[in-house]
């Protein structure tokens, strides 16, 4: 499985959702290629679907579901609700899924 955490620098979330990320594949136990991918530009933000900093793909789907149909890349912050990361639930739930669990 590969993990990306798109971010562009400056992100305040961005280490935070590495963090999170590096948490919850150790949690979890499952086998994961982590990278960190910057977004530089607009263009970018489309070719990468970024939907925000910090957008975070596991074998290049958003782990939010309702992100998978979206289209409105966006080289801005990006906020899960209130939070700056995406839920704990979220992040597992896709892990989980992209493991095939």
């Amino acid at each position: 499985m590969r993990i990306d955490i798109l971010f562009f620098e400056g992100c305040p979330n961005h280490v935070p959702a590495v963090r999170q990320v590096r948490d919850v594949v150790g949690a979890l136990g499952v086998d994961a290629e982590i990278r960190e991918v910057e977004v530089k530009n607009p263009d970018d933000a489309t070719r990468l679907h970024f939907f925000g900093s910090p957008t975070i793909q596991v074998d290049g789907k958003d782990v939010d579901p309702a992100a998978h149909a979206r289209t409105d890349y966006s080289f801005s912050c990006r906020m899960y609700g209130r939070l700056g990361t995406p839920p704990r639930e979220m992040l597992e739930r896709a892990l989980l899924a992209g493991a095939g669990h």
